[in-house]
């Protein structure tokens, strides 16, 4: 299939973040829907980056345009389409985002498994598994990434297993709980 023939779908999620509400759930729900050759339009308040992690690990590649100071538009295509994200007029960002992402994955290759430590204790829901996903999404295969939340992260867990993650979950005396992920 060619872009011009491709569905669209979008989503707008300003509103809900202009209400502080979060719109995660809902554009998990809009990405379920998506077939293999759709085009997925995300209309937000700022730049997604912890989205862009999340969804790349799912097969999907991004490019992010700043329309106006609280509107950012990304798009999203599966990585077999990717070229759609190149072809487009304003030449903002995906070549040079995967060139950057190829930079670093060279230069941390020699180091072995690399460790991500993060302290999501006292953040709101969803933020403790956002940060996560986005700290996995920086990740490459065999990379640890330990947490520390305030309970176990139920939600997080059944994505870990969708995604192949294999994981350690440590329950703590104060009833928070350590989890050791290792990126498949």
């Amino acid at each position: 299939m060619d872009k011009q023939n491709a569905k669209i779908v979008e989503l707008d999620v300003r509103e809900q973040l202009r209400n502080k509400l979060e719109p995660f759930q809902l554009i998990m729900d809009t990405v379920k829907t998506l077939g293999q050759d759709d085009i997925f339009v995300l209309h937000a308040t700022f730049k997604p980056t912890p989205l862009l992690g999340f969804l790349k690990m799912k097969g999907y590649v991004s490019k992010c345009v700043q329309q106006d100071k609280e509107h950012w538009i990304t798009t999203f295509v599966n990585k077999k389409n990717k070229q759609w994200l190149e072809d487009s007029d304003d030449g903002t960002g995906a070549k040079s985002a995967s060139s950057n992402q190829e930079q670093s994955r060279s230069a941390s290759d020699s180091d072995g498994p690399k460790v991500i430590e993060l302290d999501n204790r006292g953040l709101e829901p969803p933020q403790p598994m956002v940060r996560t996903l986005a700290a996995l999404g920086r990740s490459r295969p065999g990379d640890v990434v330990k947490i520390h939340n305030d309970r176990v992260p139920v939600f997080l867990i059944e994505e870990l297993n969708t995604l192949g993650c294999s994981f350690t979950v440590e329950d703590q005396p104060d009833g928070s709980a350590k989890v050791t992920i290792t990126k498949a």
